[in-house]
């Protein structure tokens, strides 16, 4: 029996999975690891024990336990989350912390600089991006003037999965996909690294090179056999963002396709058929050749639960705090009895991409319950959504069809809410397991053992979450004073900052 071995590395958890030639999860792993906030508007990762640790003890767990011969193991598929900013030495060690992807807003102050040296208007016809948050250049160039030393002694710049896949082949490789994260530094025509929009940033010889997704980026080294327990040589793809693979793991493959990611943030990913230029919402080209995709994200969801647990509920176990949040949000009424939230707890990505937005509880009075309080924040986060999905319409890319994953499509406030405020179905398929899965099957498509459209053997549609009509009055009115809430306040929530 031939298996493929797929681990992506997520903002708290790591995950991974063994799955055989039919698509059978043999072996599932994971383990949680820490965001790290070392200052307001910093968000990082320890890339040593939360990504490389990870990585091995999920590799080591999973073969241990499955039985499964290394030598079975066809091909590995990594991913991570992304775009992060990391620099490293000649050998793929980190030389600091990574920055995270737009959850960490540190480089503002450098976007405003580029924007002004560049102009707007050219960076987003160059690069297919306005620079936001996400982008990875900015950092870049943070990290030049507050740490000329490390900036000095790095060989290369890169993202989370090139870290993972260098250290498994020695190879320092990264996908178009999320290279069209780094701008200004990837022209979007060319599909090329070009500093010539910003020569001060970076070398282009200092960053990964370029291949598509399911391109073989090298074999397992005889040190990194040793430390995860997989087999020398064993073909390493390319790998990519773990928003991604998780869009692949549900079966997004035609154009109007769109997964909606209920994790760490809310993700969102629509194939097109053609390249859409928005400064609201992200583009890049998709994991293969003459391919589009369309992104927008949210900067906090499953985090402001998270958030939530700890801050109200830290009687309550752990592993239970969130069945029992649930539960108490759901005897609270659609419309949280007046509650509206905000979820900018650090600050916006798309479609407003303001890092000085502030996270808001509107509403509150005596009567109010943390049932009413938990059900506000879970529709603040559909809100967000919606507004992501209106955000499409308006650029005429309506979706064609919900495809949901993650942790968050067990949680129905939230799954349903979502629904009810877009307007649209969500489909959910059999496996939730996300990206970890969609790895393991980019690494049996890059070998030739499968075609694209066999995930949808692999992965069926399950069950859909359909808008409940009795609702629309009340969420009508939420989102009304959910959008003017923000426009309202802006310049206060930037005053403040």
């Amino acid at each position: 029996m031939n298996h493929y071995l797929g681990i992506d590395i997520g903002t708290f958890e790591s995950k991974g999975v063994i799955v055989d030639e039919k698509g059978r999860v043999v072996a599932s792993a994971s383990k949680p690891h820490k965001m790290l906030l070392p200052l307001p508007g910093w968000a990082e990762h320890r890339p040593k024990q939360d990504w490389w640790g990870d990585f091995t003890y999920l590799c080591k767990t999973m073969l241990a336990e499955s039985g499964v011969a290394p030598e079975s193991v066809r091909a590995v598929g990594a991913s991570a989350i992304g775009p992060c900013m990391l620099p490293v030495d000649e050998d793929g060690e980190a030389l600091s912390n990574a920055a995270l992807y737009g959850v960490d807003t540190r480089a503002a102050k450098e976007i405003e600089e580029l924007d002004a040296a560049i102009g707007t208007e050219r960076i987003l016809d160059c690069c297919g991006n306005a620079l936001t948050s996400q982008s990875v250049g900015p950092k870049i160039l943070w990290l030049r003037k507050n740490h000329p030393d490390i900036y000095r002694r790095a060989a290369k710049v890169v993202t989370s999965t090139t870290y993972l896949v260098q250290k498994l082949t020695g190879e320092c490789v990264i996908d178009h996909y999320s290279a069209a994260n780094f701008s200004p530094l990837y022209l979007i025509d060319r599909q090329q690294w070009s500093s010539e929009l910003a020569p001060d940033i970076i070398d282009i010889e200092r960053l990964p090179k370029l291949m598509w997704t399911t391109d073989i980026a090298g074999h397992v080294t005889a040190r990194a056999a040793r430390a995860t327990g997989l087999a020398k040589g064993t073909p390493v793809i390319a790998g990519t963002i773990d928003a991604a693979a998780e869009a692949l793991s549900v079966g997004v493959v035609k154009a109007g396709d769109m997964m909606v990611m209920y994790g760490s943030t809310i993700f969102t990913i629509m194939l097109s058929k053609n390249r859409i230029a928005d400064a609201r919402l992200w583009y890049a080209p998709w994991l293969f050749p003459r391919e589009h995709a369309l992104m927008a994200g949210l900067a906090t969801s499953g985090t402001l639960t998270h958030w939530f647990r700890d801050v109200a509920a830290r009687e309550l176990d752990r592993d239970a705090a969130f069945s029992k949040l649930a539960r108490e949000a759901v005897a609270s009424p659609p419309g949280a009895r007046g509650l509206i939230v905000l979820p900018y707890f650090s600050g916006e990505r798309t479609p407003i991409h303001d890092s000085n937005a502030k996270g808001t509880i509107f509403g509150l009075n005596l009567t109010h319950s943390r049932g009413d309080l938990y059900r506000a924040l879970l529709e603040g986060i559909a809100c967000g959504t919606k507004h992501i999905i209106e955000t499409y319409r308006e650029i005429g890319e309506t979706p064609r069809k919900l495809l949901a994953v993650g942790g968050g499509t067990r949680n129905g406030v939230w799954s349903q809410a979502t629904s009810d405020l877009s307007g649209m179905a969500q489909t959910v398929c059999r496996k939730t397991v996300g990206a970890s899965y969609g790895d393991a099957f980019l690494a049996a498509l890059a070998i030739g053992d499968v075609k694209r459209r066999d995930i949808v053997t692999w992965n069926p549609e399950q069950r859909r979450i359909v808008p409940d009509r009795r609702n629309s009055v009340v969420y009508r009115r939420q989102y009304k004073v959910f959008r003017e809430l923000y426009e309202r306040n802006a310049d206060l929530m930037a005053l403040m900052s």
